[in-house]
Protein backbone atom coordinates (compact mmCIF):
# COMPACT_ATOMS: atom_id res chain seq x y z
CA UNK A 1 0.00 0.00 0.00
CA UNK A 2 2.95 2.35 0.60
CA UNK A 3 3.19 5.10 -2.00
CA UNK A 4 6.88 5.61 -1.36
CA UNK A 5 6.30 8.33 1.25
CA UNK A 6 6.21 7.50 4.96
CA UNK A 7 4.01 9.78 7.07
CA UNK A 8 5.40 10.79 10.48
CA UNK A 9 2.46 10.98 12.87
CA UNK A 10 2.05 12.15 16.46
CA UNK A 11 -0.64 13.03 18.99
CA UNK A 12 -4.33 12.16 18.91
CA UNK A 13 -4.70 13.08 15.24
CA UNK A 14 -1.75 10.84 14.49
CA UNK A 15 -3.34 7.91 16.32
CA UNK A 16 -6.57 8.33 14.35
CA UNK A 17 -4.67 8.48 11.05
CA UNK A 18 -2.56 5.44 11.99
CA UNK A 19 -5.70 3.49 12.94
CA UNK A 20 -7.30 4.39 9.60
CA UNK A 21 -4.23 3.14 7.73
CA UNK A 22 -4.31 -0.17 9.63
CA UNK A 23 -8.00 -0.69 8.83
CA UNK A 24 -7.25 0.00 5.16
CA UNK A 25 -4.51 -2.65 5.04
CA UNK A 26 -1.52 -0.35 5.49
CA UNK A 27 1.69 -0.70 7.48
CA UNK A 28 2.30 1.53 10.51
CA UNK A 29 5.27 1.55 12.85
CA UNK A 30 4.31 2.36 16.43
CA UNK A 31 5.94 2.42 19.88
CA UNK A 32 5.53 -0.25 22.52
CA UNK A 33 7.28 -0.40 25.87
CA UNK A 34 9.88 -2.75 24.34
CA UNK A 35 10.81 -1.52 20.83
CA UNK A 36 8.96 0.02 17.88
CA UNK A 37 6.85 -2.52 16.01
CA UNK A 38 5.83 -2.55 12.35
CA UNK A 39 2.10 -3.17 12.45
CA UNK A 40 -0.60 -4.38 10.07
CA UNK A 41 -4.05 -5.90 10.48
CA UNK A 42 -3.29 -9.41 11.76
CA UNK A 43 -6.46 -10.81 10.15
CA UNK A 44 -5.63 -9.47 6.66
CA UNK A 45 -3.13 -11.77 4.93
CA UNK A 46 -2.28 -9.19 2.25
CA UNK A 47 -1.54 -6.57 4.91
CA UNK A 48 0.68 -9.00 6.84
CA UNK A 49 2.59 -9.79 3.64
CA UNK A 50 3.38 -6.06 3.37
CA UNK A 51 5.21 -6.28 6.70
CA UNK A 52 7.40 -9.07 5.34
CA UNK A 53 8.06 -7.15 2.11
CA UNK A 54 9.01 -3.91 3.89
CA UNK A 55 11.34 -5.67 6.35
CA UNK A 56 12.69 -8.14 3.77
CA UNK A 57 11.77 -10.73 6.38
CA UNK A 58 11.74 -14.42 5.37
CA UNK A 59 8.37 -16.16 5.47
CA UNK A 60 9.67 -18.82 7.87
CA UNK A 61 9.91 -16.29 10.72
CA UNK A 62 6.53 -15.82 12.52
CA UNK A 63 5.37 -12.49 13.93
CA UNK A 64 3.64 -11.46 17.16
CA UNK A 65 0.04 -10.26 17.34
CA UNK A 66 -0.69 -7.30 19.64
CA UNK A 67 -4.08 -6.93 21.33
CA UNK A 68 -5.68 -4.29 23.54
CA UNK A 69 -8.00 -6.41 25.70
CA UNK A 70 -9.03 -9.94 26.61
CA UNK A 71 -11.87 -10.01 24.09
CA UNK A 72 -9.43 -9.40 21.26
CA UNK A 73 -7.30 -12.33 22.41
CA UNK A 74 -10.24 -14.60 21.56
CA UNK A 75 -10.23 -13.37 17.96
CA UNK A 76 -6.75 -14.77 17.35
CA UNK A 77 -6.16 -17.50 19.98
CA UNK A 78 -7.97 -20.28 21.81
CA UNK A 79 -7.37 -20.05 25.54
CA UNK A 80 -9.01 -23.31 26.53
CA UNK A 81 -8.30 -26.87 27.55
CA UNK A 82 -5.31 -27.87 29.65
CA UNK A 83 -3.35 -24.62 29.22
CA UNK A 84 -6.26 -22.27 29.97
CA UNK A 85 -5.70 -21.88 33.71
CA UNK A 86 -1.94 -21.46 33.41
CA UNK A 87 -2.24 -19.01 30.51
CA UNK A 88 -4.83 -16.93 32.36
CA UNK A 89 -2.55 -16.76 35.40
CA UNK A 90 0.33 -15.50 33.26
CA UNK A 91 -1.89 -12.91 31.58
CA UNK A 92 -3.11 -11.70 34.96
CA UNK A 93 0.44 -11.40 36.27
CA UNK A 94 2.25 -9.86 33.30
CA UNK A 95 -0.26 -8.19 30.94
CA UNK A 96 -0.10 -5.47 29.86
CA UNK A 97 3.64 -6.02 29.63
CA UNK A 98 6.60 -7.49 27.75
CA UNK A 99 5.40 -11.11 27.66
CA UNK A 100 4.32 -12.93 24.49
CA UNK A 101 2.37 -16.18 24.91
CA UNK A 102 2.27 -18.83 22.19
CA UNK A 103 -1.32 -20.08 22.06
CA UNK A 104 -3.41 -22.21 19.66
CA UNK A 105 -4.47 -19.96 16.79
CA UNK A 106 -8.01 -19.43 15.55
CA UNK A 107 -8.99 -20.02 11.93
CA UNK A 108 -9.05 -16.25 11.40
CA UNK A 109 -5.26 -15.94 11.69
CA UNK A 110 -3.47 -16.15 8.30
CA UNK A 111 -0.63 -18.62 7.82
CA UNK A 112 1.75 -15.71 7.19
CA UNK A 113 1.46 -14.63 10.83
CA UNK A 114 2.53 -18.00 12.28
CA UNK A 115 4.72 -19.29 9.42
CA UNK A 116 2.08 -22.01 9.03
CA UNK A 117 2.42 -23.27 12.61
CA UNK A 118 -0.56 -23.99 14.90
CA UNK A 119 0.49 -21.56 17.65
CA UNK A 120 0.28 -17.78 17.44
CA UNK A 121 2.30 -15.36 19.57
CA UNK A 122 0.04 -12.88 21.39
CA UNK A 123 0.80 -10.03 23.74
CA UNK A 124 -0.78 -6.91 25.25
CA UNK A 125 1.76 -4.06 25.22
CA UNK A 126 2.21 -1.85 28.27
CA UNK A 127 2.24 1.38 26.27
CA UNK A 128 -0.82 3.60 26.26
CA UNK A 129 -0.22 4.89 22.72
CA UNK A 130 0.01 1.33 21.39
CA UNK A 131 -3.14 0.27 23.23
CA UNK A 132 -5.02 3.34 22.03
CA UNK A 133 -3.95 2.66 18.45
CA UNK A 134 -5.18 -0.94 18.60
CA UNK A 135 -8.47 0.13 20.21
CA UNK A 136 -9.05 2.80 17.56
CA UNK A 137 -8.13 0.42 14.72
CA UNK A 138 -10.51 -2.25 16.15
CA UNK A 139 -8.25 -5.03 14.84
CA UNK A 140 -5.48 -7.16 16.35
CA UNK A 141 -2.14 -5.89 15.04
CA UNK A 142 0.64 -8.17 13.80
CA UNK A 143 3.93 -6.42 14.52
CA UNK A 144 7.55 -7.57 14.50
CA UNK A 145 10.22 -4.95 15.21
CA UNK A 146 10.20 -2.05 12.75
CA UNK A 147 13.61 -2.54 11.14
CA UNK A 148 15.19 -4.36 8.22
CA UNK A 149 15.35 -8.06 8.97
CA UNK A 150 18.35 -8.98 11.12
CA UNK A 151 19.25 -5.36 11.88
CA UNK A 152 19.38 -3.58 15.22
CA UNK A 153 15.90 -3.07 16.63
CA UNK A 154 14.50 0.50 16.73
CA UNK A 155 13.79 2.28 19.99
CA UNK A 156 12.84 5.67 18.49
CA UNK A 157 10.81 6.79 15.48
CA UNK A 158 14.05 8.09 13.96
CA UNK A 159 15.53 4.60 14.08
CA UNK A 160 12.49 3.29 12.20
CA UNK A 161 12.95 5.86 9.44
CA UNK A 162 16.66 5.03 9.13
CA UNK A 163 15.65 1.55 7.96
CA UNK A 164 12.16 1.83 6.49
CA UNK A 165 11.52 5.39 5.27
CA UNK A 166 9.64 5.09 1.98
CA UNK A 167 8.87 1.40 2.50
CA UNK A 168 6.01 1.74 5.00
CA UNK A 169 2.95 3.97 5.17
CA UNK A 170 3.54 5.72 8.48
CA UNK A 171 5.37 5.85 11.79
CA UNK A 172 3.57 6.97 14.95
CA UNK A 173 6.10 8.84 17.08
CA UNK A 174 5.74 8.16 20.80
CA UNK A 175 9.27 9.03 21.87
CA UNK A 176 11.93 6.55 23.07
CA UNK A 177 10.81 3.15 24.30
CA UNK A 178 11.26 2.25 27.97
CA UNK A 179 12.34 -1.42 28.10
CA UNK A 180 14.52 -1.38 24.98
CA UNK A 181 14.62 -5.13 24.24
CA UNK A 182 11.87 -7.26 22.74
CA UNK A 183 9.32 -9.19 24.78
CA UNK A 184 9.90 -12.53 26.45
CA UNK A 185 8.31 -15.31 24.37
CA UNK A 186 6.80 -18.25 26.23
CA UNK A 187 5.02 -21.32 24.87
CA UNK A 188 3.78 -24.69 26.15
CA UNK A 189 6.52 -27.32 26.47
CA UNK A 190 6.40 -30.34 24.18
CA UNK A 191 5.08 -32.58 26.97
CA UNK A 192 2.34 -30.03 27.74
CA UNK A 193 3.21 -29.98 31.44
CA UNK A 194 5.37 -26.88 31.61
CA UNK A 195 6.55 -23.95 29.50
CA UNK A 196 9.43 -23.18 27.15
CA UNK A 197 10.99 -19.71 27.10
CA UNK A 198 11.92 -19.16 23.46
CA UNK A 199 13.30 -15.65 23.93
CA UNK A 200 14.31 -13.83 27.14
CA UNK A 201 13.02 -10.31 27.57
CA UNK A 202 11.59 -7.92 30.13
CA UNK A 203 9.91 -10.77 32.04
CA UNK A 204 12.67 -13.02 33.39
CA UNK A 205 12.64 -16.78 33.96
CA UNK A 206 12.51 -16.23 37.73
CA UNK A 207 9.50 -13.94 37.34
CA UNK A 208 7.74 -16.53 35.19
CA UNK A 209 8.43 -19.31 37.67
CA UNK A 210 6.98 -17.21 40.47
CA UNK A 211 3.66 -17.82 38.68
CA UNK A 212 4.26 -21.16 36.92
CA UNK A 213 6.17 -22.87 39.72
CA UNK A 214 9.87 -23.51 40.25
CA UNK A 215 11.37 -25.68 37.53
CA UNK A 216 8.34 -25.28 35.24
CA UNK A 217 10.08 -23.05 32.65
CA UNK A 218 12.80 -24.48 30.40
CA UNK A 219 14.99 -22.34 28.14
CA UNK A 220 14.91 -23.05 24.40
CA UNK A 221 18.29 -23.95 22.91
CA UNK A 222 18.24 -23.63 19.11
CA UNK A 223 20.33 -26.04 17.09
CA UNK A 224 22.84 -24.34 14.80
CA UNK A 225 22.19 -25.38 11.22
CA UNK A 226 23.13 -24.23 7.75
CA UNK A 227 19.76 -25.30 6.35
CA UNK A 228 16.99 -22.80 5.69
CA UNK A 229 14.10 -23.76 8.01
CA UNK A 230 10.55 -24.34 6.81
CA UNK A 231 9.41 -22.33 9.81
CA UNK A 232 10.71 -21.17 13.18
CA UNK A 233 8.96 -22.47 16.32
CA UNK A 234 8.64 -18.94 17.69
CA UNK A 235 9.36 -15.31 16.89
CA UNK A 236 12.84 -14.19 17.92
CA UNK A 237 14.78 -17.46 17.80
CA UNK A 238 16.89 -16.82 14.70
CA UNK A 239 20.58 -17.64 15.18
CA UNK A 240 21.76 -14.20 13.99
CA UNK A 241 19.68 -11.11 14.63
CA UNK A 242 19.73 -7.58 16.13
CA UNK A 243 23.03 -6.89 14.34
CA UNK A 244 24.66 -3.52 13.62
CA UNK A 245 26.44 -2.95 10.31
CA UNK A 246 29.75 -2.97 12.17
CA UNK A 247 31.36 -6.20 13.33
CA UNK A 248 30.41 -6.71 16.98
CA UNK A 249 33.12 -8.08 19.31
CA UNK A 250 32.03 -9.16 22.81
CA UNK A 251 34.19 -9.07 25.93
CA UNK A 252 32.84 -11.47 28.55
CA UNK A 253 32.80 -10.37 32.15
CA UNK A 254 35.56 -12.22 34.02
CA UNK A 255 35.16 -10.38 37.30
CA UNK A 256 32.55 -8.48 39.24
CA UNK A 257 35.13 -5.72 39.55
CA UNK A 258 35.55 -3.03 36.96
CA UNK A 259 39.35 -3.06 36.66
CA UNK A 260 39.86 -6.51 35.07
CA UNK A 261 37.01 -5.93 32.61
CA UNK A 262 38.49 -2.60 31.51
CA UNK A 263 41.86 -4.31 31.05
CA UNK A 264 40.25 -6.83 28.71
CA UNK A 265 38.54 -4.02 26.79
CA UNK A 266 41.87 -2.24 26.30
CA UNK A 267 43.51 -5.50 25.22
CA UNK A 268 40.70 -6.24 22.77
CA UNK A 269 40.89 -2.77 21.25
CA UNK A 270 44.65 -3.16 20.82
CA UNK A 271 44.08 -6.51 19.07
CA UNK A 272 41.59 -5.21 16.51
CA UNK A 273 42.47 -1.54 16.08
CA UNK A 274 45.38 -1.87 13.68
CA UNK A 275 43.46 -3.72 10.97
CA UNK A 276 39.83 -2.99 11.64
CA UNK A 277 39.51 0.72 10.96
CA UNK A 278 37.48 2.95 13.27
CA UNK A 279 36.58 1.16 16.52
CA UNK A 280 33.62 1.98 18.77
CA UNK A 281 33.14 0.92 22.38
CA UNK A 282 29.94 0.51 24.40
CA UNK A 283 31.38 1.90 27.62
CA UNK A 284 29.60 1.92 31.01
CA UNK A 285 29.34 5.24 32.85
CA UNK A 286 32.45 6.25 34.79
CA UNK A 287 34.86 3.95 32.98
CA UNK A 288 38.04 5.41 31.50
CA UNK A 289 37.46 6.37 27.86
CA UNK A 290 40.94 7.63 27.02
CA UNK A 291 41.84 4.42 25.17
CA UNK A 292 38.63 4.24 23.09
CA UNK A 293 38.48 5.88 19.63
CA UNK A 294 34.63 6.10 19.60
CA UNK A 295 32.58 5.89 22.79
CA UNK A 296 28.90 5.40 23.58
CA UNK A 297 28.17 5.91 27.27
CA UNK A 298 25.93 2.93 27.89
CA UNK A 299 24.79 3.50 31.50
CA UNK A 300 25.71 2.40 35.03
CA UNK A 301 27.34 -1.06 35.06
CA UNK A 302 25.00 -3.41 36.91
CA UNK A 303 21.87 -1.35 36.13
CA UNK A 304 20.22 -3.87 33.79
CA UNK A 305 17.15 -1.78 33.04
CA UNK A 306 19.22 1.16 31.80
CA UNK A 307 21.63 -1.04 29.85
CA UNK A 308 18.70 -2.79 28.13
CA UNK A 309 16.92 0.47 27.33
CA UNK A 310 20.07 1.97 25.75
CA UNK A 311 21.52 -1.15 24.09
CA UNK A 312 20.13 -0.80 20.56
CA UNK A 313 20.44 3.00 20.57
CA UNK A 314 24.14 2.62 21.36
CA UNK A 315 24.78 0.11 18.60
CA UNK A 316 22.99 2.38 16.13
CA UNK A 317 24.86 5.51 17.28
CA UNK A 318 28.25 3.83 16.85
CA UNK A 319 27.17 2.54 13.44
CA UNK A 320 26.22 6.07 12.38
CA UNK A 321 29.56 7.38 13.65
CA UNK A 322 31.28 5.08 11.17
CA UNK A 323 32.56 2.33 13.43
CA UNK A 324 33.87 -0.68 11.53
CA UNK A 325 34.08 -2.67 14.77
CA UNK A 326 32.05 -2.25 17.96
CA UNK A 327 33.48 -3.71 21.18
CA UNK A 328 31.02 -4.40 23.98
CA UNK A 329 31.40 -5.84 27.49
CA UNK A 330 28.79 -8.48 28.33
CA UNK A 331 26.95 -7.99 31.64
CA UNK A 332 26.43 -11.09 33.75
CA UNK A 333 23.61 -9.93 36.03
CA UNK A 334 20.36 -11.91 36.17
CA UNK A 335 16.87 -10.70 35.30
CA UNK A 336 16.89 -8.59 32.17
CA UNK A 337 20.60 -9.32 31.87
CA UNK A 338 19.52 -12.61 30.25
CA UNK A 339 17.87 -10.63 27.47
CA UNK A 340 20.87 -8.32 27.00
CA UNK A 341 23.21 -11.30 26.62
CA UNK A 342 20.81 -13.01 24.19
CA UNK A 343 20.67 -9.95 21.94
CA UNK A 344 24.42 -9.36 22.04
CA UNK A 345 25.31 -12.98 21.28
CA UNK A 346 22.93 -13.11 18.30
CA UNK A 347 24.13 -9.73 17.03
CA UNK A 348 27.78 -10.87 17.21
CA UNK A 349 27.35 -14.13 15.30
CA UNK A 350 29.01 -14.37 11.91
CA UNK A 351 26.70 -14.09 8.94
Amino acid sequence: MSSGKTERLAGEAGVLRAAELLREGGTVAFPTETVYGLGANALDSAAVERIFAAKERPSWDPVIVHVCDREMVGRVAKVSGEIAGRAEALMAAFWPGPLTLLLPRTAAVPDAVTAGRPLVGVRMPAHELALELIRKACVPVAAPSANRFGRTSPTTAGHVLEDLDGSIDAVLDGGPTMVGVESTVLGPSEDGLGWTMYRPGGVSKDMLESVCGTGMVEVFRPAATAHVPESMPSPGVGIRHYAPRAKLVLVSEISRHRGPIEQRLVSTIDDVFESAGKTGVMLPDGWDASYAPLVYRWGPWGDGETLARRLFAGLRELDEAGAAVIICPVPEMGGIGEAIRDRLKKAARDK
